[in-house]
């Protein structure tokens, strides 16, 4: 099992677009995502602590062990949650494939935006297995840019989604996961795995997923590929620029935007 290339790149515009992500979706993905006090939960590839910081604020009492295989984005997840005060999270550099802690160490394992990077998610959710007490549980959430439609509709934005898409296939990811979780979670082995949409529905009422999600997560997530994407030959140059404008299009005042992420929970037995 390998870790692909990250396709976003680890720009501090990156950084910015995690941070919001995360804030954007909080509820949507977190409001159920809460750990018993003293429970030991394992955040695997917690990258810059966007995911973090709301995992430690939601579940005060519970103690995170949140890593990931970037010396550089552990050190960056530790000083965004500095400002919180939040005592309640040990940071380590740890590689997947290699968990450094003994079988059954953890009562609870959270994964999030992760596995669509690695080129053996199945084999990672194995590892993630071992670790886990009997009875403990997995979250695991990815989103599938496949499912993103809007209006206006434009097959130059459409195209410039798919580059992305591409492209990650390319570096060994797979940023059509989400719709995977469920055959992924039982052919690991876990236990009453279910799975639930989430859709992020964007329109001018509501201005704070517009901005926070259409334009500052999912357009400039796209936006960020762009010299890979032209480089590769994917699209022109001008049939990109469209793209993006239409995608940025979309969240003007009479567009719209949908897009479906997916959270998954199994127990190991």
């Amino acid at each position: 099992m390998t870790t692909g290339a990250y396709v976003h790149g680890y720009s501090e515009r990156e950084k910015e677009r995690l941070g919001d992500q995360a804030n954007a979706l909080a509820d949507l993905l977190h409001h159920d995502t809460v750990y018993p006090a003293g429970s030991r939960v394992l955040e695997a590839g917690c990258g810059v602590g966007a995911q973090t910081v709301i995992l430690a604020a939601h579940s005060p009492r519970a103690h995170f062990t949140s890593i990931d295989i970037s010396p550089q984005s552990v050190e960056q997840a530790r000083i965004a949650l500095a400002p919180t005060g939040a005592t309640n999270v040990t940071f380590q550099v740890a590689d997947i494939r290699k968990l450094p802690f003994d079988p059954g160490t953890f009562d609870h394992v959270f994964v999030c935006f992760t596995l669509e990077h690695l080129t053996d998610p199945l084999g990672a959710l194995r590892s993630l297995r071992q670790m886990l007490k009997p009875g403990g549980t997995v979250t695991a959430i990815e989103g599938d840019h496949g499912s993103a439609y809007f209006h206006p509709d434009s097959r130059f934005a459409r195209r410039a989604i798919q580059c992305l898409v591409d492209l990650q296939a390319k570096a060994g990811g797979d940023s059509l996961i989400g719709r995977r979780l469920y055959p992924l979670l039982t052919t690991t082995g876990f236990a009453e795995v279910v799975v639930s949409p989430r859709m992020v529905y964007a329109d001018s009422s509501r201005p704070e997923l517009v901005e926070g999600f259409t334009r500052n997560t999912f357009t400039a997530m796209v936006e960020g590929v762009r010299e890979r994407a032209l480089a590769a030959g994917l699209m022109s140059a001008a049939d990109w620029e469209q793209g993006i404008r239409d995608l940025y299009r979309t969240a003007e005042s009479d567009g719209t935007f949908c897009y479906t992420f997916f959270k998954a929970r199994g127990i190991r037995r």
